[in-house]
């Protein structure tokens, strides 16, 4: 173990959906396109905000300085088939997504931004550990990656493919996917081939994890269009779900099997997973304390899927956990010890429009005694109400030793005054043949879905209550949020938050905490572990508490986190011990732990 110059602290019962239209539905309407011409007047803050007084009552301010920063990138949405054109806002409504990454290893979290118009550039924002960021994409490689005749992007994760010690990257798209090896921070080259991925998938969501333990990182991509269209060459019109609730005519999942020196093997169906749900968001970890990381999925249009993994095969338990109990429209998956126990609890995010729709989002918490059976408490919470809901992510915003929520909302902000709403019930009530085609849905013709809504920053009290303060610290926008990450940007000991868009800016709020809660951080390196350490699980005993989390190779929306994991203590901590399982199945313990410091920490070989 070695330690880094120490930074200086800084100053029970399932919920069901309820509907308020006379027609049920339970998922959202696949995707969007022109969301909202960007123009400062569009932020619309509605509150104003007294730093001290957040300072004082909350624990934490966010203050947006993007632009300060030398960060000015607005996403375009894709356009696709003219054939779709009736209903572009709805069928083009992702792929604004942001991922963190230390791609040169120095020290210093970086942002990866993609775009998801066909020529537009995606972004990679070093940090200059001055507070400002530098665009180098184009100079490292992966900034052109949005072609003609080869699909756009959708997201982005990052994990070290081959264990050189930098992290690769691999682009989620509409299209061809692509994997960039990283060349020790100089630059980037293209292994798409030689890597043996499909020619193309239309995914949202794809995540890094060794599934097997064999100290190789493994890739699994989520389908949600099949991989049989060409967005922008329909044959013909039929492309939408065949249901609300059950639809199984979306995209394949696929498991590629890291073989080593840059090959991977597809083996999903090898290893039981055959879903074509309509994927958007996928997690893994060490749900069970098995050693071996399980697969959550989020799926639009229907059920959630839970994937329990004995380190060879998978086996699909989401009905018999309570996971899959209903059918929403899942748009997130993240995990988050919420009540310091030492279980990992799940957040789902779904649609709520009040007068319209209530699914209501889902936190799964684990029921005592049981590593197989969940309840919902999102409303027993205070979470479960977000609006037409997207990412989310748990982390310690004020230090005080619990995880709060962020979350980000809003689907199609367009004219204010003018609701689709009701032509969406009308196309959710019909049969298959209705739903799947595109053909009958109403033309949008510039009105709103859900637009224009406030954003979600619940603070956990750590007496089993979230409250949203979003405002009143200082998130005031109102975009159509998709992606949102937590990264200590500056490292200073405070997680930072970067949110992307659909049609709109990134946003980078910059956190100050109260002076008087004290943290601790760890970067983690494999030996035999995957180099990265993703699926490490570092559990944290101090005072009376303990809480676990996770070295993540992408979770939430489209997004990835800071590698680096961050606690939260509180004030005056009493440190007692780290205890870190390895992705190998090692297990070691770290006393004498210093409050305010990050550990850099090398898997004992």
């Amino acid at each position: 173990m070695t330690l880094s110059t120490p930074a200086p602290a800084p100053a029970r019962t399932g919920v069901a959906a309820r509907v308020l239209v006379t027609i049920f539905f339970g998922a959202q309407l696949a995707t969007p396109w022109l969301v909202r011409r960007f123009s400062p007047a569009a932020q619309a803050p509605t509150a104003t905000v007294d730093r001290q007084t957040a300072l004082n009552r909350y624990g934490f301010y966010l203050e947006e300085v993007a632009h300060a920063s030398g960060v000015d990138f607005v996403h375009q949405p894709p356009l696709l088939d003219q054939k779709l054109a009736a209903i572009m806002p709805e069928v083009t409504s992702m792929g604004a997504a942001v991922s963190i990454v230390d791609f040169d290893r120095d020290g210093w979290p970086d942002i990866y931004v993609t775009n998801s118009a066909i020529g537009s550039k995606n972004h990679l924002y070093r940090n200059n550990h001055d507070g400002s960021f530098t665009d180098v994409a184009e100079q490292m490689g992966i900034a052109d990656v949005n072609q003609s005749g080869a699909g756009v992007s959708m997201g982005a994760v990052w994990g070290d493919f081959d264990n050189d010690g930098y992290d690769d990257l691999y682009l989620i798209k509409w299209g061809r996917p692509e994997l960039f090896h990283n060349d020790q921070g100089h630059g980037f080259t293209r292994v798409t081939e030689q890597a043996g991925l499909p020619p193309w998938i239309n995914a949202n969501t794809a995540v890094w994890f060794d599934y097997d333990g064999d100290g190789k990182l493994d890739l699994f991509v989520g389908g949600y269009y099949p991989e049989s269209l060409d967005l922008w060459h329909l044959p013909n019109t039929r492309v939408m779900p065949e249901s609300f609730e059950y639809a199984k005519n979306g995209g394949r999942k696929y498991l590629f099997h890291n073989l080593g020196k840059g090959h991977f093997e597809e083996v999903s169906a090898k290893v039981g997973i055959d879903s074509h749900r309509w994927a958007l968001a996928a997690a893994a970890a060490d749900l069970r304390g098995t050693g071996h990381p399980d697969l959550f999925i989020a799926n639009d249009y229907g059920v959630s899927e839970l994937y329990l993994n004995d380190g060879k095969h998978f086996r699909e338990a989401g009905a018999e956990t309570g996971i899959g109990f209903a059918p929403k429209s899942g748009m997130n998956a993240s995990f988050g010890d919420i009540f310091n126990q030492g279980k990992f609890d799940i957040y789902v995010s779904n649609i709520s429009e009040e007068g319209v729709l209530i699914q209501g989002n889902n936190l799964w918490v684990p029921q005592d005694g049981s590593s197989l059976k969940y309840d919902n408490l999102a409303r027993d919470l205070g979470v479960e109400l977000g609006g037409w809901s997207f990412g989310a992510q748990f982390g310690d915003l004020n230090n005080d030793g619990n995880l709060d929520l962020y979350l980000e909302n809003g689907y199609i902000s367009l004219d204010r005054k003018r609701s689709y709403w009701y032509d969406f019930a009308k196309v959710a009530g019909g049969n298959s043949s209705i739903i799947g085609d595109a053909v009958n849905w109403p033309a949008f013709n510039g009105r709103s879905l859900s637009g224009y809504q406030q954003k979600h920053v619940w603070l956990n009290d750590g007496a089993g209550k979230f409250n949203d303060v979003a405002q009143a610290v200082g998130v005031t926008d109102t975009y159509d949020g998709r992606s949102v990450v937590l990264a200590d940007l500056w490292n200073r000991g405070v997680l930072d938050v970067v949110a992307a868009n659909q049609g709109g800016p990134l946003l980078i709020y910059r956190n100050t905490v109260s002076g008087d809660k004290d943290w601790i951080e760890f970067a983690l390196e494999g030996t035999k572990s995957n180099r990265s350490a993703i699926g490490a699980t570092l559990t944290l005993f101090w005072g009376r508490k303990q809480q676990v989390q996770t070295v993540s190779g992408g979770n939430g929306f489209a997004s990835e986190n800071d590698r680096r994991v961050h606690f939260g203590l509180g004030k005056n901590p009493s440190l007692e011990k780290l205890v870190i399982r390895w992705p190998s199945g090692f297990i070691q313990t770290l006393n004498d732990l210093v409050p305010n410091r990050l550990y850099n920490v090398k898997e004992p070989s």
